[in-house]
């Protein structure tokens, strides 16, 4: 969201006086949206997109495996898509109910739709956490520095923030040098949030299959269990073909 602008009508202050009454502005409801997209962690760049912007023509109608009975990758992209939508609708009547998992090349759309649900609740009124794993490490991380410069955030911030936002999402949660420390971290939110009924979206360009080697079994199988496993499929990133459509065109 872009900043807001000086108010004219009540000068910034969020009240009108209107005889002896004190009436709140308009403008009121846009700085707290304004504040919740600022607080989510939800980059710049991710703050326009929504569901209505999904575009299924990037992904065609070919088997994925190319063996009888395999879905195509449109076929991926409308299962993926409408459990993305229905989270995002169904949030507000039930704030526990179970994340999603999506997995799937990179460029295959899976931070947009995981942008699109962030979106659409902040939009609601809703706290949303958006985290970039590795950022989220690095940031961690850095509460060890001895001579970092901004001391506002300890590392027990961070993690609360995490654990107990009413919708997390973590996004890139990739093939990374994981150590010990790194997937303690990570199962440590996890398994707070799994305890308290708290949904997690994740994006990962890791196959189900292979996520135990890099984050462990404890934390895999808590995944398993708090979200549904969807995948998206491209032969081509979205993003090289958005690149080269823009050349074509300029």
């Amino acid at each position: 969201m872009s900043k807001l602008e000086f108010c004219p009508i009540c000068h910034d202050r969020g009240v009108i006086i209107r005889g002896e009454a004190a009436v709140p502005c308009r403008c009121r409801r846009q700085r707290a949206l304004a504040n919740r997209f600022r607080d989510s962690g939800l980059p710049a760049g991710l703050c326009e997109h929504k569901f209505e912007q999904f575009n299924f023509e990037y992904y065609d109608h070919l088997k994925t495996g190319g063996a009888s009975g395999e879905p195509t990758g449109f076929e991926l992209a409308r299962r993926t898509f409408q459990a993305a939508r229905d989270f995002a609708n169904n949030f507000p009547g039930n704030p526990h109910q179970d994340g999603l998992l999506i997995s799937g090349p990179v460029g295959s759309g899976k931070t947009f739709l995981a942008a699109c649900v962030a979106n659409f609740l902040l939009q609601a009124g809703y706290a949303v956490l958006f985290a970039v794993v590795p950022d989220l490490l690095d940031r961690l991380r850095a509460t060890y520095d001895p001579g970092r410069q901004d001391t506002a955030y300890r590392e027990q911030d961070i993690m609360d923030a995490a654990r107990e936002a009413p919708l997390l999402v973590l996004d890139d949660l990739g093939a990374h040098n994981y150590t010990d420390w790194t997937r303690n971290r990570i199962y440590s939110i996890l398994n707070y949030r799994l305890n308290h009924r708290l949904p997690v979206i994740i994006t990962t360009n890791i196959n189900l299959e292979d996520l135990e080697a890099c984050l462990g079994e404890r934390t895999t199988s808590r995944i398993c269990q708090m979200c549904w496993s969807c995948r998206l499929a491209v032969h081509m990133d979205i993003r090289v073909i958005q690149r080269r459509e823009k050349l074509k065109y300029n």
